[in-house]
């Protein structure tokens, strides 16, 4: 027994001395692999992110209830010319919530808006809940958005637009949400593009024997897809109303950041000791952890709660911004300001470009 132990020994050191590098090498990979926790582990669009964070995979029969980190007021503030915005992300309550870079719940009456103004970087999502806006460009791109549509524009290396509101016959305000979406990094510096979603085209389901209304704008939802994907960085957006007495169970991709914005009624989120409740105009920030969210309005709550539920891929990327150009470096916004001050790398139509629609607001 002994001899074999030396022998044994022997073996082994021999065998490390000649594949030392080797077996340094696959130690050290399988360290890598095991200490990785980071959600954006792998550059890119990655459909994914690595379950590294959560351990074993969840069994199919089971699934995690997305717990609240924190929800807060969105206060309301001036924006752009004479609009009143609610900003929740890109604020100091919640800053780089990437892929999330911003949300605004806008209100513009006659008279104001959003006049020309640039983009490098980043896509915008306009969903309009009421009145009529319109948009234009410096490449020729116009069009208008109603109550119900949106309206998905992706900067990449440089666009100048203006987005102006209709006049309401009554003369009441345009009303909606525009959230920015960060761009992958080899993203930045495509071509800019628009693409409008009509209300007639998003898909829409009722659940809980129809207390509960969905609209699927972009993911899926108990079973129903969105009619496309319409922006470069995955992102689910539903627009859920729920009726006294109503609930439901969203699921949601594993290990992709979410919220909820609450435009009506008070909603309470997650259940049992849990639960918490919910009022308007409040950004409801979840926890990374999980798969679902539980949503429902008390039985006799005087009105119906209506919010905005957004997931998105998080980026492996750092962000810098200044302004309406998000980037990755200090050096690549300097690179932005002075591209758009000389007309180049992107900015060239920009050069005595002035909108139709903002011209309005120069007399």
């Amino acid at each position: 027994m002994r001899v074999l132990l030396l022998f044994f020994s022997i073996t082994v050191a021999f065998l490390s001395i000649t594949f030392k590098d080797t077996i340094i090498t696959s130690i050290e990979s399988l360290t890598s692999d095991f200490y990785n926790t980071n959600t954006t582990a792998f550059k890119g669009l990655h459909l994914i992110p690595p379950r590294a964070i959560y351990g074993a995979p969840t069994p199919a029969n089971m699934t995690i209830p997305r717990a609240i980190r924190k929800a807060f007021l969105a206060i309301e503030q001036s924006e752009g010319a004479g609009a009143r915005v609610r900003r929740s992300i890109g604020t100091p309550q919640l800053r780089n919530f990437s892929p999330f870079l911003m949300l605004d719940h806008f209100t513009i009456k006659p008279g104001a808006g959003f006049p020309d103004h640039a983009h490098r970087g980043q896509e915008t999502i306009t969903y309009l809940l009421q009145g009529a806006v319109d948009h234009e460009d410096f490449a020729g791109n116009a069009g208008t958005i109603e109550a119900g549509d949106l309206q998905f524009m992706t900067a990449g290396k440089g666009i100048m637009h203006a987005e102006m509101p209709r006049q309401n016959p009554d003369g009441s305000a345009n009303v909606g949400m525009q959230l920015w979406v960060d761009l992958p990094e080899k993203l930045k510096k495509c071509e800019p593009r628009y693409r409008d979603l009509r209300a007639k085209e998003i898909p829409n389901i009722d659940v809980d024997d129809g207390k509960v209304h969905v609209k699927i704008i972009s993911g899926q939802s108990h079973g129903v897809d969105s009619v496309k994907e319409l922006a470069y960085t995955p992102v689910w957006i539903l627009d859920i109303e729920i009726k006294p007495g109503g609930k439901i169970v969203q699921n949601l991709p594993e290990g992709w950041n979410a919220f909820a914005y609450t435009l009506s009624g008070s909603t309470s989120f997650r259940v049992g000791k849990d639960k918490t409740t919910i009022g308007q105009y409040h950004n409801v920030v979840f926890e990374q952890k999980g798969d679902e969210v539980h949503a429902e309005v008390a039985e006799d709550a005087k009105e119906n709660g209506h919010f905005i539920l957004v997931a998105g891929l998080p980026l492996d990327q750092k962000v810098v911004q200044y302004g309406p150009f998000v980037l990755n470096s200090q050096e690549e916004v300097y690179q932005a300001m002075m591209d758009f001050q000389t007309h180049s790398n992107g900015f060239e139509r920009a050069k005595g470009w002035q909108s139709e629609i903002g011209k309005s607001m120069a007399r």
